[in-house]
């Protein structure tokens, strides 16, 4: 297919040269898109995996340690006779120094800190639970006592990030029809240039198809230089933002990666432009013909 003998002079056209470098920062464009748009995907079921099903206690810190202990012991009371809870326990100091650890640094002064208490609920699935009246209960045990309900700020992180998304699969969407455009362009010029020659060739009894397969194979060997030269770009671009953000170190933020399926799509993202340019070729050459005679 790629050997095949054409009666057009293509390779010599200096309008298509640099149709690959075109198509190698729109494929390289595409890419960052898709993978953006796979990797808050997995943000998204990550964070609700996590985070759907819990709620966190918070009990301000008294000066005395007995008065904190009394004040988990009521919280936890309160907790686990309350409907929808499955359980719930205190986050040890520990943990706490750990959560902090990323953000402040390994300080020993993080010790010293006036921490509140904070108890980590577990809800049962599916079941309503009423927050506002296990806060009031809570706040008349143990004053200034909070409930950070994760599921609030869960739904509108969500939202936001498929906001995000939907903006990724617009991007997208355009640089498919800029690469359509480009293809159309290019092989219009292409017409015009070799009109003499198509003339000769349907004297000679040429079918449109025949034509029409010289310009569409010419366009997907282009499509496809360019497509790898994309991708060859935007591999060292997705490996060097996975690094930075396993350099953070930052436990609020999962591991941006891919897995095989994602990087298997964005592999193959050169052959699927070439065959767009393939069938973008081949419709705009029978199209232009069949206007022509």
């Amino acid at each position: 297919m790629f050997t095949r003998r054409t009666d057009l002079a293509l390779a010599q056209d200096n309008h298509s040269r640099f149709l690959p470098w075109l198509i190698a920062f729109m494929v390289y464009l595409a890419i960052l898109a898709m993978a953006g748009t796979f990797i808050l995907n997995g943000l998204v079921v990550t964070w609700d995996r996590n985070m759907s099903g819990t709620m966190t206690v918070q009990l301000p810190s008294a000066d005395n340690p007995k008065q904190n202990k009394r004040n988990i012991d009521k919280a936890l009371k309160i907790l686990r006779v309350s409907p929808g809870i499955s359980n719930a326990r205190v986050v040890t100091a520990k943990e706490m120094m750990g959560l902090l650890e990323p953000w402040l640094g390994g300080s020993s002064s993080l010790s010293e800190l006036p921490l509140p208490q904070l108890i980590d609920v577990t809800l049962v699935p599916g079941d309503d639970v009423n927050v506002k009246a296990i806060a009031k209960r809570l706040d008349a045990a143990v004053p200034h006592a909070s409930i950070d309900d994760h599921r609030v700020w869960l739904d509108r992180f969500l939202r936001l990030i498929r906001t995000v998304q939907a903006i990724a699969i617009s991007i997208l969407a355009l640089i498919c029809l800029a690469t359509v455009g480009t293809v159309i362009f290019t092989t219009r010029t292409g017409l015009a240039v070799h009109q003499e020659a198509i003339e000769v060739l349907h004297l000679i009894g040429a079918q449109d198809t025949y034509i029409a397969r010289q310009f569409s194979t010419r366009a997907m060997m282009l499509a496809l230089r360019g497509g790898f030269i994309g991708l060859a770009l935007a591999i060292p671009t997705l490996i060097a933002i996975g690094t930075l953000s396993a350099a953070m170190d930052a436990g609020a933020i999962p591991k941006l990666s891919m897995g095989f399926d994602e990087w298997f799509v964005i592999g193959v993202m050169p052959l699927a432009t070439a065959i767009l340019a393939m069938v973008t070729a081949r419709f705009t050459v029978l199209k232009s013909l069949a206007q022509m005679l």
